[in-house]
């Protein structure tokens, strides 16, 4: 499927883009290229075939795929502290971020 000039100026105008002569070849060619690969899986024959909808293997029923959320034990702002290279106040102090 070779695309016109005319069709990639209509792309470019719906995508807002503005390109120069140069790029419309170029397009052309690169889109056209790509459309032409993507119309090579209308001819893959897929009977018998069972569609694909995840690939983890994970279902709702696995109880590995979702589990209950529960409380655990939470480190203690005091033992928290006391790992820090330094603090202001109950802050953990760092090296600015920002230049």
């Amino acid at each position: 499927m070779k695309l016109s000039k005319e069709d990639i100026l209509k792309l470019a105008k719906l995508s807002r883009l503005k390109v120069t002569e140069a790029e419309v070849a170029l397009y052309q060619e690169e889109l056209s290229s790509i459309l032409n690969y993507v119309k090579q899986l209308e001819d893959v024959d897929t009977a018998g075939l069972e569609p694909t909808y995840q690939v983890t293997g994970l279902s709702s029923q696995d109880p590995n795929a979702t589990r209950e959320d529960v409380v655990t034990e939470q480190i203690t702002h005091e033992e928290l502290m006391k790992n820090i290279p330094e603090a202001q106040g109950r802050l953990i102090k760092v090296k600015r971020m920002v230049g």
